[in-house]
């Protein structure tokens, strides 16, 4: 498992998107830092350098698809395209993952890792047999989560929601969100209708964290508090039902991360 050798083609790969431009620029950085995440969650279930350096490149290449649905619509949006079946489709039908890997060795792990990846839940689709494949699906999962954490507090809101904090914080929680939430279960993306209702699923997605090594860095880098703290709430009722969301949220990482 090269891992430099696909680093270094996946920059080269980089060169035909405008690095400038914050949306390409946020992917790059996210790319990354799933990279970074995916080392230590592997690291923290002591799999072998092979399992670490392998979690790695699946970190590299998650979001493949993502540039390309940038360029296509210049949108992140669901509704344009379904990111991780065309990451599959480039990589794998179009031949693109051997510019990456040169062996073969790896590729039902890592198509299944990425075609997994953004999914609802695991249990969504067709159960994953092999348990090498389920043990990379579930890595990437909790990796993209992890930094997904990072990206909500150090990037642009407008870039992520088309509008100011201020104008999230303004609007208020739908009853479907705020049930699903209640039901401890990630947020139908069809079902958010305002910008809180997003910034809700942003943080309803630490119940579909696989790994207790994953809770423990949540816990440790104190996202709930914080992901929580960057919206200026606005509404009243919004305001009041957010301290309710870090009470429940902080309670269950803290059960998670030492069960």
């Amino acid at each position: 498992m090269d891992l430099q050798h696909a680093e270094e083609e996946f920059e080269k790969y980089l060169d035909g998107y405008d690095r400038d431009n914050d949306k390409v620029k946020l992917k790059i950085i996210h790319t990354y830092g799933v990279v970074k995440c995916s080392r230590k969650i592997a690291e923290g279930l002591k799999l072998s350098e092979e399992d670490c350096k392998l979690a790695q490149v699946i970190g590299l290449l998650h979001d493949i698809g993502r540039f390309e649905q940038l360029k296509r619509y210049d949108s992140f949006e669901p509704g344009t395209m379904d990111h991780a079946s065309f990451g599959v489709q480039i990589l794998f039908e179009e031949g693109m993952i051997r510019r990456f890997v040169k062996e073969d060795t790896w590729d039902e792990i890592i198509r299944t890792a990425i075609a997994r990846h953004s999914d609802y839940s695991l249990d969504t689709k067709e159960k994953i047999e092999d348990e090498r494949q389920l043990l990379h699906a579930k890595i990437i999962r909790d990796a993209d989560k992890l930094d997904n954490c990072r990206v909500k507090l150090e990037d642009s809101i407008e870039t992520m929601l088309g509008v100011s904090a201020e104008e999230v914080g303004s609007s208020t929680i739908s009853p479907e969100i705020m049930g699903q939430f209640e039901a401890r279960t990630s947020i139908l993306s069809e079902t958010r209708k305002t910008k809180m209702d997003y910034w809700m699923s942003y943080l309803a997605y630490f119940f579909d964290i696989n790994f207790k090594v994953t809770y423990e860095l949540i816990a440790e880098n104190r996202y709930v508090d914080k992901l929580v703290a960057r919206i200026p709430y606005g509404n009243p009722d919004t305001a009041k039902e957010m301290e309710r969301v870090k009470k429940e949220l902080n309670e269950y990482v803290s059960w998670r991360s030492q069960a």
